[in-house]
């Protein structure tokens, strides 16, 4: 009975390994999906080296990025990947990214320095997360939305999060 329980017990982590290694990588996604994501590490790879060329390529010319300015376009994206890149030093990390033929999405975290010259963004180091959700036709980006973690943005321009009010089972302790 041991040994058939150890068998189990070995061939269901074999089997979870598995399964986490093929999620890990782009096997078993759709081609359009693949598509996708290699058209979101492009941009990505573009913010961190400022080279605009394969922008055309990956991103649709009536692209839509939704900002808390307004909505954007390519060229006010191609603008803001040159800003980024003269304005200081970033890299950024995915922390786990989801793809199929119509969206990715990717929690990021973004660290670098900046020289001040961005707007709402303060000289010195930044360290921030946030999700990055963009919507595909025909392998082109055609819609962006970016969800930034409200305490990074605070602690990056320097302002501290209010503490939160004392709850009714706080007040009665």
């Amino acid at each position: 009975m041991k040994k058939f329980l150890f068998i189990l017990f070995a061939a269901t982590i074999c089997f979870l390994t598995a399964c986490n290694e093929k999620a890990a990588t782009t096997e078993g996604m759709s081609d359009a999906a693949r598509k996708n994501l290699d058209a979101f590490r492009a941009v990505d790879t573009a913010f961190q080296t400022g080279d605009l060329s394969r922008i055309d390529s990956v991103v649709a010319s009536d692209f839509v990025d939704h900002t808390p300015k307004g909505d954007m376009g390519r060229d006010s994206l191609k603008a803001m990947i040159t800003m980024m890149k003269n304005a200081g030093t970033m890299k950024s990390e995915t922390k786990k990214v989801f793809a199929d033929d119509e969206y990715v999405m990717a929690w990021m975290r973004w660290t670098g320095t900046s020289d001040g010259s961005l707007p709402d963004m303060p000289a010195g180091p930044y360290d921030m997360s946030g999700i990055e959700v963009v919507r595909f036709k025909d392998g082109k980006a055609v819609e962006h939305w970016a969800f930034m973690d409200a305490r990074d943005l605070m602690k990056m321009m320097g302002q501290q999060m209010p503490a939160p009010s004392p709850t009714s089972t706080d007040k009665a302790k």
